[in-house]
């Protein structure tokens, strides 16, 4: 594995495997490697030639209230993992490196934004358009990997590339969950012994929505009651939950096409999120 800390060591190792007519995939991160983050890097590493994964604490992404000094970082560890995972070339800049000075230019999303957690996080993804933008042009994937657990994220993204005519194609990769269905999180270690065996209902209450509306139900109010009764059994406080179209992220009226059920609980030291993303059949057509 190369680590590389500087874009023109990296844009001579990139040319050179286009030469080579290397398929190229590519996880961007933020770093402090966890398993989803190695379940992404382990689906590019079967799919592509080359394997490149970034690590850039982004500070455009932090909020006012938002610490981007406290953001965990362990370099040495991260590098381990991402050797172990098979990375090819691990791209670590430092700020200067990746933000030169003022820019002449600002990039700002204008969809998909005012809902889910990007509501109280103004301008958080306008720092993710603008970095991904860097690194897209800079590492030229072929794929780029990103997880569904965050799945607003996912949308903006695909959103970006259509927008801007990148030649790559996005593949977003399920939510890693625990055998009880609990997404697999960094949060998850914040839980109390109690908040752990509770945190699984945010999955039921999830697929119970999800089953309702399998079974025939298509307004989004009812849709929400069912989930909102499971979520009320925990002792968590619910933060959101909203039904949208996706990717697009605009309200339904009736439920149809493919749709996300996403919520927000905050228990006592952790905010989980999580969600489900499904076809909706139309009126005579069987769910498979």
């Amino acid at each position: 594995m190369k680590v590389v800390t500087h874009i023109q060591e990296l844009t001579e190792l990139i040319k050179q495997h286009q030469k080579k007519q290397h398929s190229i995939g590519f996880v961007p991160t933020m770093g402090f490697l966890h398993e989803g983050h190695l379940t992404l890097a382990k689906e590019a590493r079967g799919q592509n030639d080359i394997l490149v994964m970034s690590i850039f604490v982004n500070p455009l992404q932090f909020g006012p209230n938002e610490d981007f000094e406290a953001y965990p970082r362990d370099m040495k560890r991260d590098q381990r993992l991402a050797e172990e995972a098979g990375v090819d070339i691990l791209f670590t800049p430092n700020v200067k490196e990746m933000y030169q000075g003022e820019p002449s230019i600002t990039m700002t999303v204008q969809k998909r934004t005012d809902v889910l957690c990007g509501k109280k996080r103004p301008g958080h993804f306008d720092g993710v358009v603008t970095v991904l933008t860097k690194l897209f042009h800079l590492v030229a994937p072929t794929n780029v990997y990103f997880g569904l657990k965050d799945a607003q994220q996912v949308a903006v993204i695909d959103a970006m590339i259509k927008d801007f005519f990148f030649d790559l194609h996005l593949v977003s990769v399920p939510t890693v969950r625990e055998e009880d269905g609990l997404a697999k999180s960094s949060r998850n270690v914040y839980l109390s012994e109690t908040e752990r065996q509770e945190a699984p209902a945010l999955y039921r209450a999830l697929k119970k929505g999800q089953t309702a509306v399998e079974k025939g139900e298509r307004d989004p109010q009812r849709i929400y009651q069912l989930v909102e009764e499971e979520l009320l059994q925990t002792s968590g406080e619910i933060d959101y939950i909203e039904i949208y179209s996706y990717p697009e992220l605009d309200q339904l009226q009736q439920l149809s096409g493919k749709v996300i059920i996403a919520i927000a609980v905050k228990f006592s030291r952790a905010r989980l999120i999580d969600n489900v993303i499904f076809h909706v059949p139309e009126s005579g057509e069987k769910h498979v």
